[in-house]
């Protein structure tokens, strides 16, 4: 941190003001800049930096320093005999102030609540997702030391590293948006970062459904699930919307229960008070002190949860949650990657192998259907949108096959004239057996929602 070395008027401390980084690498965060103002821009941070100290930043409120800062490039403008309008001068104190508080080129894009995902390919070419579409954007850093700087400030607010001998790293921001970020030597064209936006205000299910995510009757049944405490997987592709549903189900848990939550990077963003986040560890740079998500989902075992949130499951943690999930845990939720429910359960049985405990094929299956006892599908479309796909119900095994009946899906009919997907989401027909656990904590659901070809939403 630094602190402003201009000399105070009377009655003014001087104000402390910060830097990441040697300002001579500014970021060039549009295109179309005029080669002057880019010039004068990149000549700015520089004098800037020589006219500050290191000092306690983290204590000043931002609207302070973004006088100090503007009042100081003023001055440095005079002293060159530069001439700029309001807007540009107003550009050229908020780039300043991005490079000194936040990301540099990134922060515009994070402010951006349009924007799902940032996609960086290297120092000039940085790509968003907007609407479930990908775009190229003007945004860029004027160097790879630049993106390298920025790459680390993000991984070591975290405690995380990167660097040749381990070139890549999960992390997260302060907000909960994930971080992936791989450099040289694995990196060949520059260095990568993908950043997945979270939402600073959790989507509700109420939203989902003005999103067209899933019919408004649909809510009612997943509230009605998670109150009657069954276990939920959420099973879906990359970026289909899995933790956005999560988080959506975990405002239906009663205030009353004490929640674990354990993730990779923690993102889930859960509102009841009585919450325990556990967050799993790397490595240090001698290969020592890495705590996994299946010791932490031991460990969470020993903390009186009511319920066990795993964030994702990916490996031999699965054993263990499903462990918890016959042993009281009951109304645990997770996540998994799988393209339909069906092939949710295989990933789960791959993933008992991977913990290393001798189970026999049947054993795991027996296992998996007896802990779970719903599969709730999601995808993104070819349009961009992310649906709710299907509700699916274990219902027991037959021989070594685990049965499973579909209770409602989305049925595809075709396409608008702009490309957009149309379809509707039906009952099968079929009346769930968990209907009974749902009337034993005296819920009720209208027969009418189980109705063979009933529309939901129409």
């Amino acid at each position: 941190m630094w602190q402003v070395k201009r000399a105070p008027s009377h009655g003014e401390e001087s104000v402390p003001v910060a830097s990441a980084f040697p300002v001579e690498n500014a970021a060039v965060e549009h295109g179309g800049e005029g080669s002057r103002l880019l010039n004068l821009k990149v000549r700015v941070h520089r004098q800037l930096l020589e006219k500050i100290n290191l000092s306690a930043l983290d204590k000043m409120p931002r609207d302070r320093i973004e006088i100090e800062i503007s009042q100081v490039v003023g001055e440095l403008l005079e002293a060159d005999g530069e001439v700029l309008n309001k807007a540009e001068r107003t550009r050229l104190v908020e780039n300043v102030l991005d490079e000194l508080l936040g990301l540099g080129p990134l922060e515009p894009l994070l402010q951006d609540e349009t924007i799902n995902d940032i996609l960086v390919n290297g120092c000039d070419t940085v790509f968003v997702e907007r609407n479930g579409m990908l775009e190229r954007v003007a945004t860029r850093f004027q160097d790879e030391k630049h993106l390298l700087r920025i790459i680390q400030k993000i991984v070591s607010a975290v405690g995380r590293r990167v660097d040749e001998s381990s070139p890549f790293v999960d992390a997260r921001l302060a907000d909960g948006s994930r971080v992936n970020a791989i450099v040289a030597p694995l990196a060949i064209d520059g260095s990568l970062l993908s950043i997945r936006k979270f939402s600073k205000k959790p989507i509700s299910m109420e939203k989902m459904i003005e999103f067209g995510s899933m019919p408004a009757q649909v809510a009612p049944i997943l509230q009605a699930i998670v109150k009657a405490r069954l276990n939920i997987i959420i099973s879906g592709g990359t970026g289909s919307g899995k933790t956005t549903l999560l988080n959506a189900l975990s405002s239906y848990i009663d205030e009353r229960e004490r929640i674990v939550t354990i993730e990779d990077s923690a993102e889930l963003q859960l509102q009841q008070e009585h919450t325990a986040r556990l967050e799993t560890r790397p490595p240090n740079i001698e290969g020592r002190g890495e705590v996994t998500q299946r010791d932490l989902v031991k460990n969470a075992l020993r903390m009186r949860p009511d319920r066990i949130i795993l964030g994702e499951c990916r490996s031999g943690e699965a054993f263990d949650m499903l462990q918890a999930m016959n042993t009281g845990h009951d109304g645990s939720m997770t996540t998994i990657h799988a393209n339909t429910p069906r092939d949710a359960l295989s990933r789960i049985e791959q993933m008992i192998g991977m913990s290393g405990i001798d189970v026999s094929p049947r054993s795991a299956r027996a296992q998996i259907a007896t802990a779970i006892n719903v599969v709730v599908q999601i995808g993104r479309l070819s349009d961009g949108k992310r649906k709710m796909l299907s509700l699916s119900e274990l219902t027991g095994m037959e021989g070594e096959t685990i049965t499973m009946q579909e209770i409602w899906r989305f049925k595809m009919t075709g396409r608008d004239a702009e490309g957009n997907v149309l379809g509707q989401f039906e009952a099968t027909g079929i009346r769930p057996k968990f209907m009974a656990t749902l009337e034993a904590h005296g819920i009720h659901l209208e027969p009418a929602l189980f109705r063979p070809g009933a529309k939901l939403g129409a």
